[in-house]
């Protein structure tokens, strides 16, 4: 379970997504842009897993012992950030820094600029197959770390990830946990439409890896399968597809048809975070 070192107040799971909205929110509202439909869709998924699967520590986020957490997706950093503001890795008062020079924020996530990011992201399809090195790494250290891989649907359309989940199988590593948001949107439309057709949760068990498929946003759901995955008897690597409502939380925002990269005024993001508030969670 997460390390809180005493610093952070006990809040449930629900208000933890909501504060990772609100941040994501924020920083967007700082640029004026940003790729705010996805970390309002993934925050619910960004929640169970910082403050319920994973083991961390926020003052030492070097820790040798730690799960590694691995953004595939580059431009989802504005969704990480938030999630490590929420724990306590990052200060919240560089939220207003988002995406300035000399920013430890870059609009797409950056190792070597941020506490907690693992790996540089955004070349999409390649975060896979990091992941599969790291848990190689980390088993030949005997070492009890997960490393988990948050990657889009998109990426199912690389045959860079295929190779990896080809991969994972021959190396029976049951230390991964890949995260798939399956949001059905990129930037040229829907991801059902390109290469992430059919059933995705047999493709993954035809490669022979233990398979999941759940609704993101629904927060028990989430939990249950990400203890599921972890507590898998076999000798599989895991992986979780969550179908995601991209822009969740905020309806006008989630009605709109292109929602990959969401175009708001700038009067738009008081009134998004007006709605926000009205459903904040009790």
């Amino acid at each position: 379970m997460t390390t809180q070192a005493g610093r952070i107040p006990n809040l449930s799971l629900a208000q933890r997504a909501w504060n990772i909205r609100r941040k994501a929110l924020l920083m967007g509202e700082v640029q004026g842009q940003g790729y705010i439909g996805q970390a309002l869709g993934i925050a619910d998924v960004l929640a169970a897993a910082y403050f319920h699967a994973l083991d961390y520590r926020p003052e030492d986020p070097e820790w040798e012992g730690r799960d590694r957490f691995l953004l595939s997706i580059g431009h989802y950093a504005i969704a990480l950030y938030a999630v490590l503001m929420e724990a306590g890795i990052l200060p919240e008062n560089e939220l207003e820094t988002y995406g300035m020079d000399d920013s430890r924020m870059p609009m797409s996530g950056m190792a070597s600029y941020t506490p907690g990011m693992e790996i540089t992201g955004g070349s999409l399809g390649q975060g896979l197959g990091i992941a599969v090195g790291m848990a190689m790494g980390l088993k030949r250290k005997r070492s009890p770390a997960f490393v988990y891989n948050l990657m889009s649907d998109g990426e199912l359309g690389e045959g860079s990830t295929w190779e990896a989940a080809m991969s994972a199988v021959q190396h029976r590593l049951d230390n991964l946990i890949c995260l798939v948001d399956f949001n059905d949107q990129q930037a040229d439309g829907k991801s059902t439409a390109a290469l992430a057709t059919g059933d995705e949760r047999a493709k993954w068990e035809a490669f022979g890896w233990h398979a999941q498929r759940v609704n993101g946003n629904d927060l028990p759901a989430v939990v249950a399968a990400l203890d599921a995955a972890r507590n898998a008897p076999d000798t599989q690597p895991r992986v979780i597809i969550f179908d995601t409502t991209m822009c969740k939380g905020v309806p006008f925002l989630e009605a709109r048809e292109i929602t990959h990269f969401v175009r708001v005024e700038p009067d738009e993001w008081g009134r998004a975070l007006a709605v926000l508030e009205e459903g904040y969670p009790q």
